[in-house]
């Protein structure tokens, strides 16, 4: 015990040394008049020089009129027997959520019924609303619980909403601004994570679990899991079905371990599952789980990566009659999954494709390949819970996206709506190379170039990559890239690095905490084999990131700043002394590490941007951008680390949107001008 203490005490002090030796701390205080003069300073004198750049006011335009386009594929949700979809426009700068029937969806030319219209909204609350998302009542979708975020972040208000009549129902359920969440148990009933005044986790995130009734107080509603300030977060929720409404649980106590509780005939049953696993639904009775590790179990040997099930009913009275659905191989992975009413769909990743699969049970697992379009990144969008209909998305670097709507019983499947090409990707190509890290392990990463490209070392290139958090990253089209970048004399470059879920939780695991600077190092290899191949060289290479991926270019620039001149940093994590103090990141230490304990410390400090940056070095002019209204990760990061390089001397662009959440923009127009700024920033740099 008495050592404990000691521990925790040098750690309040090394905070407090710290503190002491941070000149910029100041910045941390998002709303001071302080903070936001340097704010706007800042934004004057980086979009004076961006803006004045030849040719950005046409990228500005071209950029508003893609992402205006009326062209636009309206993303499908089937919800009952009328189909959702959430529109902006130049019209709609925040958008409306609207219906029409799913006939009239396949028309080709549907007539929209205005449910919600958030510029209306706005105005009327006067406030800058971001339309989050709504949960409808089962099986009738006659209310609606309706999440608006003010100003993009991730806290949102919920309040319900009448479907019929279209108006938000006075006196009704009402929960205010959290980084909360409410399932829908029946009519009167939900099931709510929140703040409900006994205070929040480490990580901002709800702590308890309520059951709220109408017409009750919502402080006063039925506490059914009360979890610990150290978790990560509490959270329930429900999924609906003919036969049964599920009620689950799920306290993460990081962002990958936690433990499942189910709501059985009023009892809370926790099942026997290790502490990794993933829920990954329930369909057919049957619960599907993912693994993240080796587990035996039942007399069976289940690898890292496979997916399987278990019978609800075995699952709560702990039997183990446990089977395997998917074993992806070294090079594959699960993408994801979703469901018909007879069909589970498995997206699968093989060497960073899609392969699309249909899976039936009848006491066993069956499967079938569905010949879907090969060579791209398939993405699952919304199926029907009462039929066996589906919709999914197919694209690449050079084809646009296009959805096509399934019948997952018979595997068949027709083209809805393909996008229209925005520059000539004909005379392009795409390549997929791989490279050895420094540990031998294959990296692969994709080109997209002119088909004549030379290879003199003298082209404009630009890396992509993320490399965390067991998100993968997959060829898309980007209309925005092609005629901003591509059409510009520009090369793409897309590294599948280490840290991703490219290849499944190993993939990922590979660069967790002490083996984070794996993930680094595949990043330098790609950048030098672009190199190597003279496909470009250092003055003619930039990198760009956001979130883990600004942490990602941080490292990038302060550990090898011979390899890049042009780097841009969006969004980004960057002082990892102090980013578990900052909103959501005390969530993220099972993938850094803890900077409090000082055995930790001592890997993180190694790459941390911010204490890592040195007087002296020929660092790239960086451009750094953030919003205001980021509450995921703190705009503090951004903002310390431009008012530290510019006291060092260095010329750095930096600005921050007033709105926009950790999404960096909330309107076409926001987007275009991020966009705009960017593309001029990387021409100015590697191009002019």
């Amino acid at each position: 015990m008495k050592k404990t203490f000691l521990v925790i005490l040098l750690a309040i002090m090394t905070q407090v040394i710290f503190a002491q030796d941070d000149p910029y701390l100041w910045l941390e205080d998002v709303d001071a008049g302080k903070s936001l003069n340097w704010v706007e300073q800042w934004n004057e004198k980086t979009l004076k020089v961006l803006m004045s750049q030849p040719g950005y006011e046409e990228m500005y335009e071209k950029d508003l009129e893609i992402y205006n386009s009326t062209d636009r594929i309206a993303s499908p949700s089937i919800i009952g027997n009328l189909v959702y979809n959430f529109w902006q426009d130049e019209e709609h700068p925040r958008g409306i959520w609207r219906r029409t029937p799913l006939q009239s969806y396949l028309s080709g030319e549907p007539h929209w019924e205005t449910v919600i219209d958030v510029d209306a909204l706005s105005k009327q609350d006067n406030e800058k609303y971001v339309f989050k998302g709504a949960s409808g009542l089962y099986p009738d979708y006659d209310r609606f619980l309706v999440n608006l975020s003010k100003g993009g972040g991730d806290a949102v208000v919920i309040r319900e909403f009448d479907a019929v009549s279209k108006v938000f129902i006075e006196n009704g359920f009402y929960i205010p601004e959290a980084k909360g969440s409410a399932s829908w148990i029946d009519r009167n009933t939900l099931m709510v994570s929140t703040d409900f005044g006994d205070g929040v986790t480490t990580s901002g995130y709800p702590k308890q679990v309520k059951i709220w009734k109408r017409d009750t107080d919502l402080k006063n509603a039925r506490l059914v899991f009360d979890g610990q300030e150290d978790d990560m977060g509490i959270w329930g929720y429900t999924t609906h079905t003919k036969d049964k409404t599920y009620q689950i649980i799920t306290q993460r106590t990081s962002f990958y371990t936690g433990s499942y509780h189910i709501i059985e005939n009023g009892e809370l049953v926790k099942p026997d599952l290790p502490e990794d696993i993933e829920l990954s639904g329930i369909f057919n009775k049957q619960v599907l789980l993912s693994l993240k590790s080796d587990w035996n179990i039942g007399g069976n040997s289940f690898k890292q990566g496979d997916m399987i099930s278990i019978p609800y009913a075995d699952l709560i009275k702990g039997g183990t009659n446990y089977q395997l659905i998917v074993r992806p191989d070294e090079r594959s992975s699960i993408a994801e999954t979703n469901a018909t009413k007879n069909v589970l769909l498995v997206n699968m990743l093989t060497n960073v494709k899609s392969e699309l699969y249909k899976y039936t049970y009848n006491g066993t697992w069956q499967k079938e390949k569905i010949d879907a379009p090969e060579l791209g990144n398939i993405s699952l969008g919304s199926a029907d819970e009462d039929s066996d209909t589906y919709f999914f998305y197919f694209q690449n670097f050079l084809m646009p996206s296009t959805l096509y709507k399934g019948d997952a019983a018979t595997g068949q499947f027709v083209k809805v709506k393909a996008l229209k090409s925005w520059f000539a990707t004909e005379d392009y190509q795409v390549q997929q190379f791989e490279v050895a890290s420094k540990d031998g392990t294959m990296i692969p990463y994709f080109v997209v170039s002119h088909k004549e490209i030379k290879l003199n070392g003298k082209n404009p290139t630009l890396i992509s990559a993320y490399g965390g958090f067991e998100v993968p990253r997959l060829p898309s089209y980007s209309a925005i890239t092609g005629t901003s970048w591509l059409e510009k004399g520009g090369v793409f470059v897309l590294a599948n690095i280490r840290g991703g879920g490219e290849f499944g939780p190993k993939w990922h695991q590979a660069g967790l905490k002490e083996n984070r600077q794996r993930i680094y190092d595949d990043y330098f290899a790609v950048a030098e084999d672009l190199i190597a191949r003279k496909i470009t060289s250092p003055k003619k290479l930039g990198i760009s990131g956001g979130s883990n991926g600004g942490l990602l270019v941080g490292v990038g620039f302060t550990q090898r700043p011979d390899l890049y001149n042009a780097v841009v940093c969006a969004v980004p994590l960057l002082d990892m002394k102090r980013y578990n103090k900052l909103l959501a990141g005390a969530s993220w230490m099972a993938e850094y590490g803890n900077p409090d304990i000082p055995e930790e410390w001592e890997y993180i400090k190694k790459y941390s941007p911010y204490q890592n940056l040195k007087e002296g070095m020929e660092y790239p002019e960086v451009f750094f951008y953030t919003s205001t209204r980021d509450d995921r990760v703190h705009p503090g990061h951004a903002r310390k680390m431009v008012a530290k390089m510019s006291e060092m001397g260095y010329k750095v662009y930096y600005f921050e949107n007033t709105e926009g959440g950790h999404a960096g923009a909330s309107t076409n127009e926001q987007r275009a001008k991020m966009a705009a700024l960017q593309y001029s920033y990387l021409q100015m740099k590697l191009m002019n």
